[in-house]
């Protein structure tokens, strides 16, 4: 059995090994190019991104709300529905398999495709707007939150769950009485790591068009307006640092 194992770990590295060669060889890529671009990538930012300018910040603020606004709504309202479909997906609560089945298809799909493919493919429904912004974070948030809900559901339905079946509770028992209370840490904790994530999607998403901050920061790249755009950047990322800590300190109180 070791021998097995031993075997497999060597094929496995094998095959990785070659797979990382192959695509250095196919990407015809030359670690002296790489190696000469960052000297001028710094001397590019240094001479046109600073020192940035905040002298027309004030009337960055709405842009800039508008895209922490657009990670809270995403996040609330996903994590609403994907509780529900979490339900349906969870092997120890959903004892329908097709539905389980048609569900996880469903998640799949949609996890799988990329929040800034489904802006892009909603811009073209809805146009340019924040509810290009609103919805594809919903759809991507969703996606990612369903499955973990559903995960975390399997991994607590255990002896307390059964338990509540073995003395006769209906299913709205199970859930409200052996799930929920032991679900909830781990709600929370999911929830917040994907307001996390969605705040620094929602940034990038208005660079295809979805709204918030991100669309301005393209819009004075393609004026050659840097230093505005550095200050936008900078501000952004004080507000991902922030964010990272509110979400921690949340944590802490909640947990």
């Amino acid at each position: 059995m070791t021998n097995i194992s031993q075997i497999k770990r060597r094929m496995t590295l094998t095959f990785l090994t070659a797979l990382v060669v192959f695509a250095y060889f196919f990407l015809q890529i030359n670690p002296l190019d790489i190696a000469a671009a960052f000297p001028e990538i710094i001397a590019f930012f240094k001479e046109n991104f600073f020192p940035p300018n905040f002298r027309q910040f004030a009337s960055y603020v709405p842009l800039i709300l508008e895209t922490l606004f657009f990670a809270v709504v995403a996040t609330c309202l996903s994590a609403v529905i994907s509780v529900i479909f979490g339900l349906l997906m969870a092997e120890a609560i959903n004892p329908v398999m097709p539905v389980r089945l048609a569900v996880r298809l469903i998640v799949s799909l949609i996890r799988n495709i990329p929040v800034l493919v489904w802006a892009s493919l909603l811009v073209y429904i809805f146009g340019i707007g924040s509810l290009v912004g609103i919805l594809a974070l919903i759809l991507a948030t969703f996606g990612f939150l369903t499955r973990s809900y559903a995960e975390e559901m399997n991994a607590i339905a255990g002896s307390k769950l059964e338990a509540l079946r073995a003395v006769g509770a209906s299913r709205t028992q199970l859930i409200v009485h052996g799930l929920i209370p032991e679900f909830f840490p781990a709600w929370i904790n999911w929830t917040l790591f994907s307001f996390e994530i969605n705040i620094r999607a929602s940034a990038i998403l208005g660079m295809v068009g979805a709204g918030g901050v991100g669309i301005l920061i393209q819009t004075n790249i393609r004026l050659f307006k840097y230093r505005e755009a550095m200050s936008l950047i900078i501000t952004l990322v004080i507000l991902v640092l922030l964010t990272e800590l509110c979400v921690n300190k949340v944590r802490k109180i909640i947990l």
